[in-house]
């Protein structure tokens, strides 16, 4: 038994790629991060974080709340900068509107949460 040499595999970090992303100077600036957050119950907030700061937040907060028909603020967080705030999960929603108005790419979207 002692000639049976057992591998261990390689342990997977899922988390490895989001943790680089959010450090600050590894280039992921240009990307733009549409996370969802559990509150209580089945109630969720989706966040939207990255954006360029040449927009101005609040109207592109007001079309979302106009098309999506649900309410949010701006947030202005220390280590973020301003992230918008929406009530439910709207992942699908911001993403599809952000590319049909033009504000980023697809492929410089992220899309995270369950």
């Amino acid at each position: 038994m002692s000639d049976l040499e057992i591998e261990i595999p390689a342990s997977f970090d899922p988390f490895k790629e989001a943790s680089n992303a959010s450090t600050p100077g590894t280039g992921s600036k240009d990307n733009v991060h549409v996370r969802i957050q559990q509150r209580n119950g089945r109630k969720s907030l989706t966040t939207v974080q990255g954006l360029k700061k040449e927009f101005n937040y609040n109207k592109i907060l007001k079309d979302f709340k106009k098309e999506f028909c649900c309410n949010g603020t701006v947030v202005q967080d220390p280590e973020l900068g301003q992230v918008i705030q929406l009530q439910g999960d709207q992942r699908k929603n911001v993403s599809q509107f952000l590319v049909q108005a033009g504000i980023v790419k697809k492929d410089q979207i992220k899309i995270h949460g369950f």
